[in-house]
């Protein structure tokens, strides 16, 4: 879309299928980008599950997604880091892990990305020998990808056509809540891999204190864009209804939610400008500021050990 006009919205139905029947949480808006428009987030009154509702349509959501929406920038290439700093950065990462890209240990294969922007992870899990490939909703992030030697689709999980064989890992980083029906996708995902199959995903949780503490301000409710807000159990039973097993679940170990959520609340009060605008922007530049999250890091653990933080990686099983 060419203007600045709110898009189109349409109603929105339990992720799960329950009969229409919900009660309003809260009504935010797009704080990532500043578009238009007001969303409503509400809570089914049979599964409790949340979702937006409206919620664009699926012609109209193209336009919460610009080229310059976060994930699609260019990431710079890992090969161009020296050899050393390769090695620090993990030894780094091992002592402070946030569990933001964990895999199941599995030994090399195939493996596909549903959502694999400008192709980072897909460099990452190529460097440690699996066949890789990659689905992308962004036409310019997927030529970047494309661009690097990737086989990257341009394409929802719906129209995409399956992987030339069956994949043994799939993953979906910040994902599957941006999906208007995970379940079906979930299912089409099971169908690409083998018996016995993996998968790995990231979403926020709605569950925590900081969703409960900021509401419309939480960071991670990311509007209109994520079209429903999955807690531990609504995630479960999404995972089950797609044909999928859940096997662990790691709480991850950040606390860049509360940090750009504390910018939003400041911001709508104008007050403490200066320091508002650099917390809003600080989970999307947050390698600037790596000192802070090591400062913030035994808090983040302690958070993360009873479920609390706003991030969480599943592992699933295909179920057969």
């Amino acid at each position: 879309m060419s203007d600045r006009s709110p898009a189109a919205l349409e109603p929105a139905s339990c992720p799960l299928g329950c009969p229409r029947g919900e009660d309003v949480v809260l009504v935010g808006r797009d704080r990532l980008q500043g578009l238009p428009g007001e969303f409503p987030v509400v809570r089914c009154r049979v599964c409790g599950t949340l979702r937006t509702d409206p919620r664009p349509t699926a012609s109209a959501i193209g336009f919460y997604y610009p080229d310059e929406y976060g994930p699609y920038r260019p990431a710079a290439a890992a090969s161009s880091r020296p050899a050393w700093r390769a090695r620090l950065a993990r030894i780094v990462w091992a002592i402070f892990d946030m569990k933001a890209e964990t895999i199941p240990p599995l030994a090399p294969g195939r493996m596909l990305e549903v959502g694999s922007a400008s192709g980072r992870f897909l460099a990452t899990m190529q460097r440690r020998g699996w066949t890789v490939e990659g689905i992308e909703l962004s036409e310019s992030a997927a030529s970047q990808a494309r661009r690097e030697g990737f086989r990257v689709q341009t394409a929802t999980i719906d129209a995409a056509s399956p992987p030339d064989a069956p994949v043994d890992l799939v993953v979906g980083w910040m994902v599957l809540e941006h999906l208007p029906d995970p379940v079906s996708a979930l299912a089409r995902l099971r169908s690409w891999t083998r018996p016995g199959g993996m998968l790995a995903l990231s979403v926020p949780n709605a569950g925590c204190y900081e969703f409960r503490m900021f509401g419309e301000h939480w960071y991670a409710l990311h509007l209109p864009n994520h079209l429903w807000h999955p807690t531990r159990d609504s995630l479960r039973r999404v995972l089950d209804r797609g044909g999928w097993r859940l096997e662990r679940v790691f709480f991850q170990r950040d606390l860049k939610n509360v940090i750009g959520s504390l910018g939003y609340w400041l911001r709508d009060r104008r007050i403490f400008s200066a320091a508002a605008r650099w917390l809003a922007e600080y989970p999307e530049h947050e390698d600037r500021f790596r000192l802070l999250y090591f400062l913030l890091f035994p808090f983040a653990r302690v958070l993360a050990l009873v479920g609390q933080t706003g991030r969480m990686t599943v592992w699933a099983r295909r179920l057969d």
